[in-house]
């Protein structure tokens, strides 16, 4: 099993940054996929990047390319997701998935997730 938790969250205004934490915990293996999704209201979860639990290889949304950025930090079991240039438009509850085998941008191919953090952007 693999428990994934959120945190960093909150209310910025437009043009700002934030930092969204993912701590990992349980058995996890160099094949994990790790991403970040979101999900608005009324909305499904949508992709926005991923990162493998080993190796450098990301990919991202295009509507965050270039404004976001995927790290982890294995010593620390963490995935990070680096926010800036906040948009409204990124308003979302965002999720923390792990994908088992698949390197994939569906969540259907994701195993576990995060309670969810919510970001919201202020014109």
């Amino acid at each position: 099993q693999v428990q994934l938790v959120e945190s960093g969250g909150g209310l910025v205004q437009a043009g700002g940054s934030l930092r969204l934490s993912c701590a990992v915990s349980g058995r996890i293996f160099s094949t994990y996929v790790m991403g970040w999704f979101r999900q608005a209201p009324g909305k499904e979860r949508e992709f926005v990047a991923a990162i493998r639990w080993s190796g450098s290889i990301t990919y991202y949304a295009d509507t965050v390319k270039g404004r976001f950025t995927i790290s982890r930090d294995n010593g620390k079991n963490t995935v990070f997701l680096q926010m800036n240039s906040l948009k409204p438009e990124d308003t979302a509850v965002y999720y923390c998935g792990a994908a088992a085998t698949v390197w994939s941008t569906s969540h259907y191919d994701y195993n576990y997730w995060g309670q969810g953090t919510q970001v919201t952007v202020s014109s």
